[in-house]
């Protein structure tokens, strides 16, 4: 079996367990463990906190001392230990904190991954800008899959998700047996205080184009932690109108959202075509204009006939507003950075991203939703439509404050600066 072949396993069972549960879990916890907004986003906003340092933390870790690919099957098996917790458990209190020790063992996979796939592609002579998105879009296919899985199994409203995402997670710490070896740099030779920490790529925030990337990379990951807390039990409160009680929408929300899955395929393998023509301060505004689309789309959207075609419309976009900011931005770091540190500043996304973003936007999200339900009745639309508002705001400052002047050219190069 080839590199290549087995990163797309590795990367397809990372996004499996991660869709088992990710889109689905606050239907189950508002649904049927009965928790209020603000404890939904609280459990959400855990994974925010555990990214605050762990991504960072793990990438010095795999950059200095553990191999990544080992590194990698420990926290998988770590994880699958706090999966099935999770699933015994029904105290809010206690679901934060299994599910935060989660976070902190799941998150820094992701950074891993793309770690593990960058060094077994070059290993392989491959270019990572062109080859990495047809590794990465079986994340998406995985995600799909698992999704489906737990929608058509029933399972959206149950535990059950959970020890299938336990599973998955088990399975993948033993295949990281067969990953690619990645190297350890040796630090002995290094005097600096900083390298020896492992924390060179906290360095990169004194060049003022990498700050307000990772700053803004950050703002856009709090719109994702909204749409995963709170689509899902968007889509289940339209069981609440009799008229809609029997639509798809209401009895396989998590396959509708998977429309934005599907998208995500197209949108991944389009990244290598957008970064070369346009580069990256164009495809993050392309992402942020995506997201506004989103919220919008689903502020007006709802089962019946017209409405339905927005709420498709909202998860076709979505595979641009999550592809474009993400996946484009790992592959941004990773053509910006020393190789030598390639580990660390994945981390160091990921932690903006999943961390800091997640968490301001899973707590605030929450607190808006609660502000915005009257008698247990949530005004979806009033909800959606201030997450656009933000979003527009963002691309606007964005568009303003992030100095870049792209220049195509015939190596493909994703980054030209003013």
């Amino acid at each position: 079996m080839t590199i290549k072949s087995r990163l797309k396993i590795m990367t397809f069972i990372q996004f499996f367990v991660w869709g088992s549960w990710l889109i689905t879990l606050g239907s189950y916890m508002i649904n049927t463990l009965h928790f209020s907004g603000a404890q939904v986003g609280a459990v959400y906003g855990s994974s925010g906190l555990a990214s605050l340092i762990m991504p960072s933390l793990i990438g010095i870790i795999a950059d200095r001392w553990i191999k990544a690919n080992r590194l990698y099957g420990i926290c998988h098996f770590l994880g699958a230990i706090a999966l099935l917790i999770a699933a015994q458990t029904s105290n809010p209190t206690l679901m934060f904190w299994v599910m935060f020790f989660n976070a902190m063992v799941y998150i820094p996979t992701i950074s891993l991954s793309y770690t593990i796939s960058y060094f077994g592609l070059e290993k392989e002579g491959l270019d990572s800008t062109k080859n990495f998105p047809s590794v990465r879009v079986y994340g998406t296919i995985g995600f799909i899959l698992a999704m489906w899985t737990i929608s058509l199994g029933g399972f959206e409203l149950s535990n059950i998700q959970l020890y299938i995402a336990a599973g998955a997670a088990l399975l993948l710490a033993l295949f990281s047996l067969v990953l690619p070896d990645c190297t350890i740099e040796n630090v002995k030779k290094e005097k600096s205080l900083v390298h020896l920490l492992g924390l060179d790529a906290f360095v990169l925030f004194k060049q003022k184009k990498m700050a307000i990337f990772f700053i803004f990379a950050m703002l856009i990951g709090a719109a994702l932690q909204i749409n995963l807390a709170f689509a899902d039990p968007f889509l289940h409160d339209f069981a609440l109108n009799p008229d809609y009680k029997e639509s798809l929408a209401v009895k396989y929300p998590a396959i509708l959202l998977s429309i934005g899955q599907f998208a995500e395929v197209f949108f991944i393998l389009a990244i290598p075509f957008f970064l070369r023509k346009f580069g990256i301060k164009t495809v993050m505004l392309l992402s942020m204009a995506a997201w506004t689309l989103r919220f919008g789309f689903l502020a007006y959207g709802d089962p019946s006939g017209g409405g339905f075609i927005l709420l498709l419309l909202s998860m076709i976009v979505y595979g641009a507003a999550f592809d474009f900011f993400n996946i484009s931005g790992s592959i941004f770091v990773e053509k910006e950075v020393d190789r030598r540190i390639r580990a660390s500043a994945q981390g160091l996304f990921m932690t903006m991203v999943n961390g800091i973003g997640a968490y301001l936007g899973a707590v605030i999200s929450g607190k808006i939703v609660d502000y915005l339900t009257v008698d247990g009745v949530k005004d979806w639309q009033q909800i959606w439509l201030v997450f656009a508002a933000y979003t527009i705001v963002l691309g606007i400052i964005f568009a303003i404050s992030f100095k870049y002047k792209h220049d195509e050219d015939a190596t493909g190069s994703v980054n030209r600066v003013a």
